[in-house]
């Protein structure tokens, strides 16, 4: 039985390419065809699918490092930034915390049927300063951790004894 690509899915509206700094040159290479001709090909097949779709892409790394690296391609880049939004890092934007923390917070407690949790002020402060190398993703998975390990109120303690050994707030 064959399957359909993701870009033929996508046809007629959007694909997106989650850490588009990371495919390879060789994928980076259909990707840039397929922008390009707006046609694919499948996989063993021998003939030529016209797609129309909208890409959004996103990536952490630096493209135009990656490019001098030989790690990513230029063209590809030219085709993809035509909009380019730059999101600053989470340590760039600690005011963001609190209210993201809330989000999580009901999200997640709604997500697994339960009542939503307290926080005080003290652990919203020791979540503002906490390294956050790996950013919102991160956040969300202390947010869920300390749900999972906390009573009914999450407090400083609580991030303290329950972030990762290189999240420890400074």
């Amino acid at each position: 039985k064959q399957r359909l690509g993701k870009f033929e899915q996508a046809n007629g509206g959007t694909i997106f390419l989650d850490e588009i700094g990371d495919m390879s040159l060789d994928a980076q290479a259909k990707v840039l065809r397929a922008l390009q001709e707006s046609k694919i090909a499948r996989v063993g097949g021998d003939k030529e699918i016209k797609v129309d779709v909208r890409v959004l892409a996103a990536t952490n790394k630096d493209l135009r490092k990656e490019i001098e690296a030989k790690r990513f391609r230029e063209d590809l880049y030219h085709r993809l930034a035509v909009i380019i939004i730059e999101v600053p890092p989470l340590n760039e934007r600690r005011g963001d915390i609190p209210m993201l923390v809330e989000h999580f917070i009901e999200l997640i407690c709604t997500e697994y049927g339960i009542a939503s949790k307290k926080i005080t002020k003290e652990a919203l402060v020791a979540l503002q300063n906490v390294n956050w190398t790996g950013n919102i993703r991160e956040l969300r998975n202390v947010v869920e951790r300390l749900i999972i390990l906390s009573g009914n109120e999450l407090t400083a303690d609580h991030v303290m004894n329950y972030v990762g050994p290189f999240q420890r707030p400074e």
